[in-house]
């Protein structure tokens, strides 16, 4: 079971194109300390992407940053990325930090939107700079309507990702409905992605949306997921977990995921796990109601 040890709350003297949310936290770990990056909205509801610095120690929690600081702005107009940038996962690759981003679109109908996967560049993991100004995923024939939320992991000599693949949008009696599950990539350099339409984490009866995963390779070579899910008798999300042998075929049990919502900032849902190992422990960072409207989560495994 997860023990959630910490809530991150935005802090209050942000400037005016930083109003609400910490959504979508991710993390570099380094040798002493962490790095949590998450999107941060102004009153547009455009997002830019933030990073703050945290000491981990057993369940102690300490924030070192005095302020977070701003590491990704939107795109220019007409861009992939003009609405808004997300954090979704971050790695070094041959002495520089990768961290792949969500870019997004408005649609004409509300709440219909385009979303495609970016790539950014740093050498110290807190200046980035865009790799292209063009997408490095965008929708194909697999994934017709968006691309989003990558978790991108090393495993021998590829790069594996589990990624959110929209399939359609259906129009019901309350408006439109995205429908989103998560598929695999397949990268020999972590820029160059293979797909396949080969399906991770499938719908259940009842799901509309699978969204974030997060996949951890453990020393026996076995794989561990998790991941956010909407099943319509709820109608929030919730945090899912699967198992696989080979990290290509998995095994859903939900009832293993061992967090859920509770009665703090987290009342009504809880999402966008992103699991990490740090010294001894593992932890999670989540979000929970209003998609990360007042912060962030960290939990830690027992």
């Amino acid at each position: 079971m997860w023990e959630k040890i910490f809530f991150y709350h935005l802090p209050s003297d942000l400037p005016a194109s930083a109003v609400s949310h910490a959504q979508l936290p991710t993390v570099l770990c380094f040798d002493d300390f962490i790095r949590v990056f998450f999107a941060v909205r102004d009153e547009r509801q455009y997002s830019s992407i933030y990073s703050v610095d945290l000491a981990l120690e057993g369940a102690e929690v300490r924030v070192l940053s005095k302020a977070p600081t701003l590491c990704l702005a939107p795109g220019d107009i007409g861009q992939f990325d003009e609405h808004g940038v997300f954090p979704a996962s971050i790695i070094a690759i041959d002495g520089r930090y990768h961290l792949y981003f969500i870019g997004w679109n408005k649609g004409a109908t509300p709440p219909l939107f385009y979303a495609a996967i970016g790539l950014a560049l740093s050498d110290d993991g807190l200046n980035f700079k865009r790799f292209s100004v063009a997408p490095i995923m965008g929708r194909s024939e697999y994934d017709p309507c968006l691309v989003t939320s990558p978790h991108v992991y090393r495993d021998g000599e590829s790069y594996r990702m589990t990624y959110v693949s929209g399939v359609r949008w259906t129009r019901e009696s309350y408006g439109l409905q995205s429908h989103y599950h998560i598929k695999h990539a397949l990268s020999s350099n972590g820029i160059d992605w293979l797909r396949e339409g080969r399906v991770a984490i499938d719908f259940s009866p009842g799901e509309t949306n699978i969204a974030r995963s997060s996949v951890i390779k453990n020393k026996e070579d076995s794989y561990d997921m998790w991941f956010s899910y909407v099943n319509q008798k709820v109608g929030k999300y919730r945090i899912g977990y699967a198992s696989s042998l080979d990290g290509w075929n998995w095994k859903r049990n939900d009832r293993l995921a061992g967090i859920d919502v509770d009665l703090e900032a987290c009342k009504e849902m809880i999402c966008y796990p992103c699991v990490f190992d740090f010294r001894d422990d593992r932890y999670m960072l989540f979000n929970g109601d209003a998609f990360g409207r007042d912060g962030f989560g960290i939990a830690r495994l027992n």
